[in-house]
């Protein structure tokens, strides 16, 4: 007999007929009720074994982590919480789990650090289960969202040559012998006899290659793993992660924050509509949390709430000057209770300053632009004033900025003044400084990180956790 899933037999009208169900064993009550899961679904399907059915070499095999296989009449269930069952006729144990040995007991339930030191385990929680559902979702919503509006998928280099933010903290990729690389006349390591015949890393961004393909295609994006060499442990960043990151040839700035504004809208909607059972689960994971917090540290939203807050509310637009002006005169910074104060125009802004304006100034979200171009990348189109560039940064409840893009520079004179200002390598740079030349056009896009909008939307705390198998600084396991 063929398997059915899970999530299916749950929403199946039982008639007596005979299904056959796998999963893994979540619980073994009364030598009688076995809670199976396969994954498919954050709801668990129940077993009933019939009292001296089995032997008991069979019964002690039927621990909690165990893969099982029943085969059985499904009936409707007399027991709370579900409206089928299983009626056991036939069980096989197809995998056995050493309950002794079993991390995931439900009596020791383990840390969300702790399950990162067995994250070829922690999918099996709850919590991981729904969170990796959520994220299937997401993937899937952004390729929809995408495709039904003629954008093109293009996949950019992971190996490259080029370093996009011009920050250095890059990965390198090289077959050298570390322990004794080859050297040129000056006593320099000889790039010139590696496998590409010059010095290469990671990517940390598509964006300059999307370009090329924007200004031949006028739409794509780029859906794929990114790298930072950050010596970062905090919450919010790590060292290999996702990016989507849309070139458009013909929007301006205003197109590329109305795009944005489309798709995270598009995005969360799409969970609220698609992924009702892990989100409430996961809203309440989130909600026990919060109340483990003192009461003027917890969010004033829950993670429903938050996320109805991005579908139901316009966002706020308004430039960097106009935020300093607001961010300058706020109680907060007045009662120096921001930990970075802000004194004057031309300041990067903190988490802190994001979330102020977003959850206490205007109470929806907000999309700053024009920022100065001192603290903003060698690309960005710059103004006629002089001092700012047309960038775009959207603003989330509880994450801060959760997009970063621009209208990139265009004219081919403005963009070469900006790489020397800057002492950006022009010989690196030559193929995309020349994309100017032949045919220039309008054009913009932004980067949205797919941790960062995973963590908004499942209300996780911890960017670890909403990756399968996260890297950061001193840890590449698994």
């Amino acid at each position: 007999m063929k398997r059915t899933k899970i999530n299916t037999l749950l929403t199946t009208q039982p008639a007596g007929q005979q299904v056959k169900a796998e999963g893994w064993v979540r619980t073994f009550r009364n030598s009688q009720f076995i809670s199976i899961n396969d994954g498919s679904t954050i709801q668990n399907l129940q077993a009933v074994v019939e009292l001296n059915s089995l032997d008991e070499t069979t019964l002690k095999r039927i621990t909690t982590g165990a893969c099982i296989s029943v085969v059985g009449e499904l009936i409707a269930s007399l027991g709370k919480g579900q409206a089928v069952e299983i009626k056991v006729s036939e069980l096989t144990i197809l995998g056995d789990c050493d309950a002794e040995a079993y991390p995931l007991q439900l009596k020791n339930r383990p840390s969300l650090e702790y399950l990162r030191e067995i994250a070829h385990l922690r999918s099996r929680t709850n919590t991981f289960g729904a969170v990796m559902r959520v994220r299937h979702a997401m993937a899937y919503a952004i390729h929809k969202f995408f495709n039904d509006r003629g954008f093109f998928y293009i996949h950019t280099p992971i190996i490259t040559g080029s370093d996009a933010e011009g920050a250095g903290a890059m990965f390198r990729v090289t077959t050298l012998d570390s322990s004794n690389p080859p050297r040129d006349e000056q006593g320099h390591i000889n790039h010139k006899e590696d496998f590409f015949g010059k010095e290469t890393n990671l990517t940390v961004s598509g964006q300059l290659e999307g370009e090329t393909y924007a200004l031949a295609l006028s739409e794509i994006y780029t859906f794929g793993p990114t790298f930072r060499a950050e010596n970062s442990n905090t919450t919010r960043h790590l060292a290999e992660f996702w990016m989507i990151e849309p070139e458009m040839a013909f929007y301006n700035i205003q197109d590329n924050m109305q795009l944005a504004t489309d798709l995270l809208q598009y995005l969360v909607k799409y969970a609220l509509d698609n992924c009702k059972d892990d989100l409430e689960f996961l809203h309440k994971r989130a909600q026990d949390e919060e109340n483990t917090k003192p009461q003027d540290q917890r969010s004033e939203l829950g993670l429903l709430e938050r996320l109805r807050f991005v579908t139901e509310n316009e966002f706020q637009k308004l430039s960097y000057t106009e935020a300093i002006d607001i961010l300058r005169n706020s109680n907060p910074n007045k009662k120096k209770k921001f930990q970075y104060l802000i004194d004057q125009w031309g300041v990067d802004l903190q988490s802190e300053h994001e979330r102020y304006l977003v959850e206490k100034h205007f109470k929806k979200p907000v999309i700053l632009y024009n920022y100065p171009k001192e603290i903003k990348a060698f690309y960005m189109r710059q103004n006629e004033d002089n001092k700012t560039v047309a960038a775009m940064d959207v603003l989330f409840p509880g994450i801060g900025e959760i997009i970063g893009g621009s209208q990139r520079e265009e004219r081919y004179d403005r963009l070469l003044k900006r790489v020397q200002e800057l002492n950006l390598p022009e010989k690196e740079l030559w193929w995309y400084l020349e994309l100017r030349k032949f045919g220039s056009a309008p054009h913009s896009g932004f980067g949205l990180g797919f941790e960062r909008l995973m963590l908004f939307v499942t209300g996780m705390t911890n960017i670890r956790d909403v990756i399968p198998y996260p890297r950061f600084p001193g840890n590449a396991e698994f």
